[in-house]
């Protein structure tokens, strides 16, 4: 009888360990399933701290993009390097860029993936301090000789903007922003799109550069 009664008290220890380990294991698994592989790509880089994380760079920058894309586009952030890194890889036409941690303001955009070369050109030039006319000319250049390559078709640029104070990087809530909308054509024309070179009313659609390799429509609401 006694052997039995210690085989019995031997047996519920036992059990009640597998059921503490499985309950462990339970809750760690639970954990993973619940923060998904979006989120396990966007910690796979350091931030720095007074750097927002890819969850809430993706936030904000994805405020520049139409509210029916922004479930599917691709996002550029910053690294604890202020390098940028593919933060999100999305599956739909449009690039956003998240708000560069090194400005003063608050700037976020999205962007046709075909203005890519033009845009990842300009960064690379602005690194190297290329600046203004200079900036221009460079890239004029380059499109002429072929090494960089430009929509060929319209290719839209949307960029959102606001006052610092006015951007909560806790919460990602932005009050008084301000969205612009640009549309490039490279090489239209006033005459090829009918467009005035400067705009006469609050909102009306005006080109910019108009005739060179980025000229742009511009519409400020």
């Amino acid at each position: 009888m006694k052997l039995i009664f210690l085989f019995l008290t031997a047996t519920a220890l036992l059990l009640g360990c597998n059921n503490h380990n499985q309950a462990i294991t339970t809750k760690s698994d639970s954990t993973i399933i619940k923060t998904g592989t979006p989120a396990a790509k966007q910690e796979s880089l350091p931030f720095k701290s007074d750097v927002p994380d890819a969850a809430m760079q993706i936030k904000l920058a994805l405020l520049a993009a139409p509210p029916e894309k922004r479930d599917s586009c691709t996002v550029l952030g910053y690294d604890a390097n202020n390098q940028l890194a593919i933060i999100r890889k999305g599956t739909n036409e449009l690039i956003c860029l998240a708000d560069n941690p090194t400005d003063t303001g608050f700037s976020v955009a999205c962007y046709n993936k075909d203005l890519e070369p033009f845009m990842q050109r300009s960064r690379e030039l602005r690194k190297e301090n290329v600046k203004g006319q200079k900036l221009f000319d460079e890239r004029a250049k380059e499109v002429k000789e072929g090494t960089l390559k430009m929509p060929d078709g319209p290719a839209a640029l949307y960029v959102y903007a606001a006052s610092s104070k006015d951007v909560n990087r806790a919460t990602g809530e932005v009050k008084n922003g301000y969205m612009r909308y640009v549309i490039y054509i490279p090489f239209a024309t006033a005459t090829s799109t009918g467009l005035p070179t400067r705009p006469s009313a609050p909102g009306m659609p005006w080109i910019m550069d108009a005739g060179t390799y980025r000229a742009h429509v511009m519409i400020d609401p």
